[in-house]
Formats: structure tokens, C-alpha cells, sequence
């Protein structure tokens, strides 16, 4: 069998498979990404059966993943939004940052992971799934709740974070020196302030440029420049990454949202290759001695995420039920923790043990961020029943109205 052949049937049995567990997955109500992570590592190095003959076009097909999944992640805010939300949540979002890095660069630490390592795994462990939490929040019908603005606002802080963090990281993996490294640095700030200010002038006419009536010319016209933006912020030492998400942003109106319907297929289609391709690279043997520490991770930042969600909406006022509801909303992580393990890894200079602990990490958290979100009013009331009132007797459901 020649080898275009052979690409092709596996290729077939991929998406395929990846169709069966998506579908898996929503039956369930739960995120596809820790089945696509499971079903990389069944067929990746160590796994059950090796696929040899599409790892080209993979590689390619992830890093455009990534770019889309930025890319749609832009889409999501304007520049107005993302500079509000940064003035509401600058306090919340600086404690988010201390409580949820600092476990996974301790970690990397005693695993002997160096300093690059702690970088990277405190990128892993700090940011929630934006993608995950949105899905949680439309599915349980919290769009309308009081704490939802607060939960977005600490994700769009982690976001804009993730702007600074990602061209750092990038730097330091490619060995540059520290004057190297704040040149990055500052190339990356001057290009999102320069962006922001852009948009807010003159975003509508970037819309106006990409805009068409038909779907397949906007398709290809959205897809070449976030294509060719992502190139062009890589070569400047910026992250790809980076650079779609900010070209999102550029985007507003009717265009935005066109652009999301025609792209979110596509999107969906790259991102899932990118997790299987990450799966793929992740040695499954490696996995078990690190699953302890995993898990640890995984209880550590769960209750640092339970605890930022709790302070930023007690700072607005937020009731009792309202803050468990913003933590429980945040403790999912997902595509940004596995670009940022995949850049690491793919680097060369970081312990492949990362991308173990971080596919395990990832799959506990994703799976048991929605259902926490889905359990923890119920949990809040068994609680609040249990508890003794004031007059010595036990609260019973509706006693305490500002549970609610």
C-alpha cells in the first residue's frame, strides 16, 4: 500500500473516531477535549497502535488549530470590552494570577523541571478554558446571573495576560538572551497597545476590508489573514498565537459575527486535530508516574479557583451562592494549557514528563470543571441546611436568602 494511501485511511479513521468521541462527549455533557487527549495517546508513541504516516500534515493542521481557536477567542470581545474589563477586574485578575501559577511552578520545581519548566507549567495551571466555561455557563443557563460579568472579566484579564505571557515564553524556549528576551517583551506590549488603540479608531474599516456577502470568499479572506498575521507576529518574535487573537479583536460587528458562523466548523475541526496531535506526541508510560502529582494540581487549583471566583464577586456584592457559582465556573482548563505544554515541549529544552503531567492535569480538570459547576448550588444548599441558625435550630433550604 503506497504511502498517500495509507495517510489517507488514517486520516479517515481519525476524524472518524473523532466524531464518535465528540458525540460521546456531548451525550454525556461534558467537554471532547480529555476524550481527544485520550485518543492521541492511544495512538501516539507508546500507545496501542502507532500512526506513522501523517505526522506532517498534523503538525501543520495543529498549529493552524491553535490559530483559530485564538482567532474565534478575538472575535469574542471588542477592544472597548477588553480594556472595561481589565479596569473591573484588574484586582481579581492579579489574585488569580498569584493563587493558580504559583502551584504549577512549585511542582515543576520539585520535579526538577528548571526554571523554563515552572514557567511553563504555571502558564498550565493558571489559565481556565475560556472555551470550556462559556460552553458550562450557556448550557446551565447563567448567562443572565450577576456573577457571570465577573467570571468573564477574570478571562478576559487571563486573555490579555496571555498576550504578554506567551511572547515570553516563546523567547525564553528559543534560548534568547535577556535583552533578547525584553525586546520580545516589549515588542509584544507595544504591538497590543498599538492594536487596541487601532481598533478603537479605526476598527470598523479592518471589518469593512474583510467583510463580504458571500461565505466562501469571507471564509478564505478570514482565513488568509489570520493566517498571514500569525506568520507575520511569529517572525517578530511575538507568538502566533498572539497575533490571531489580536486580529480577532480588530474584528466588530455584523462582520465578527458572520465570521464566527463560517469559521467555528473549521475552527472545531483544526482545534481537535491539535489535541489529538498533542495526545499523539505524549508518551502514555510517562503518564502514571506524574498522575499523582497531577491530581494534586488538580485539587490545589480547584480550590484556589473556587477562592478567586469567591473574592471577585464578593468585591461586587455578590451573594453567597452567586460567589461559589463563579469559582466552581473557573476551575476548567483546556486549549491554552495545551498550547502552552506544546510549546514547551516542542521546544526541546523542557522535560517531556511536562506534557504528561499536563495531559493528565487537563483531562481530570476539564472533566470536573462542569460538573462542579453543575453541582455546586446543590452542594451550597445541603450545606446550608445542615448548618445551625442563630437560634440553635438547623437551616432549612430557603432560611438564608442571602445564600441566594
Amino acid at each position: 500500500m503506497d504511502t498517500t494511501t495509507l495517510a489517507l485511511i488514517e486520516l479517515g479513521a481519525v476524524f472518524f473516531g473523532l466524531g464518535v468521541l465528540g458525540r460521546l462527549a456531548a451525550r454525556i455533557g461534558m467537554s471532547p477535549i480529555p476524550f481527544y487527549l485520550v485518543g492521541g495517546l492511544c495512538f501516539g508513541n507508546g500507545g496501542l497502535i502507532q500512526l506513522g504516516d501523517i505526522g506532517a500534515f498534523s503538525h501543520i493542521a495543529s498549529e493552524i488549530g491553535v490559530v483559530l481557536l485564538l482567532l474565534l477567542l478575538g472575535l469574542e470581545y471588542t477592544a472597548n470590552e477588553l480594556i472595561s474589563g481589565l479596569r473591573r477586574s484588574r484586582m481579581a485578575g492579579l489574585l488569580d494570577l498569584a493563587l493558580n501559577a504559583a502551584p504549577g511552578a512549585a511542582v515543576a520545581l520539585i520535579l526538577g523541571l528548571g526554571p523554563v519548566g515552572a514557567l511553563a507549567l504555571a502558564g498550565v495551571t493558571y489559565i481556565s478554558s475560556s472555551g470550556i466555561v462559556a460552553k458550562v455557563l450557556a448550557d446551565l443557563g447563567r448567562l443572565g446571573n450577576r456573577e457571570t460579568p465577573v467570571v468573564l472579566s477574570i478571562l478576559v484579564f487571563e486573555d490579555l495576560t496571555m498576550a504578554v505571557y506567551l511572547p515570553i515564553l516563546t523567547a525564553i524556549l528559543g534560548g534568547v538572551s535577556l535583552l533578547g528576551g525584553l525586546e520580545a517583551v516589549a515588542i509584544s506590549l507595544g504591538l497590543v497597545t498599538v492594536v487596541l488603540v487601532l481598533v478603537v479608531r479605526y476598527g470598523r474599516y479592518i471589518s469593512v476590508v474583510l467583510d463580504s456577502p458571500d461565505r466562501e470568499t469571507l471564509l478564505l479572506k478570514l482565513l488568509g489573514a489570520a493566517l498571514l498575521v500569525a506568520g507575520i507576529a511569529s517572525a517578530l518574535q511575538v507568538s502566533a498565537a498572539v497575533g490571531a487573537f489580536l486580529l480577532g479583536i480588530a474584528i466588530s460587528g455584523s462582520t465578527a459575527h458572520n465570521a464566527v458562523r463560517v469559521l467555528e466548523p473549521l475552527r472545531d475541526l483544526f482545534a481537535a486535530i491539535f489535541f489529538v496531535f498533542f495526545g499523539l506526541n505524549t508518551d502514555p508510560t510517562e503518564i502514571p508516574p506524574v498522575l499523582g502529582w497531577a491530581i494534586l494540581l488538580a485539587v490545589l487549583t480547584t480550590l484556589t479557583k473556587l477562592a478567586t471566583g469567591w473574592i471577585a464577586a464578593a468585591q461586587h456584592h455578590i451573594a453567597v451562592m452567586g460567589r461559589a457559582r463563579a469559582g466552581a465556573a473557573l476551575i476548567a482548563r483546556g486549549e491554552f494549557s495545551i498550547v502552552i505544554a506544546g510549546l514547551a515541549v516542542a521546544s526541546g529544552h523542557v522535560d517531556s514528563r511536562l506534557a504528561a503531567i499536563a495531559s493528565a492535569y487537563v483531562m481530570i480538570t476539564a472533566v470536573f470543571g462542569p460538573v462542579a459547576a453543575r453541582v455546586v448550588e446543590p452542594v451550597m444548599r445541603f450545606a446550608s441546611a445542615r448548618l445551625p441558625g442563630r437560634d440553635g435550630r438547623q437551616r432549612l433550604p430557603g432560611d438564608e436568602p442571602e445564600l441566594l
